[in-house]
């Protein structure tokens, strides 16, 4: 199972771009907002486990 961290690169209206920390030079994913936290800014970190994403401290 995977278990990872993200960076959110940017916000465009419904959608985020986020980059795996670990492997900087892969491709962004693109998320719909409606599967992330609603606090999530520019620059936070997420945490992704079993299907779901979380503000990471």
């Amino acid at each position: 199972m995977l278990t990872c961290d993200y960076t959110v690169v940017s916000i465009d209206g419904d959608y985020a771009n986020l980059q795996r920390i670990d492997q900087p030079d892969e491709e962004l994913k693109l998320v719909a907002r409606a599967l992330l936290p609603m606090e999530i800014y520019e620059g936070c970190t997420l945490h992704y486990e079993m299907l779901q994403y979380e503000m990471k401290q």
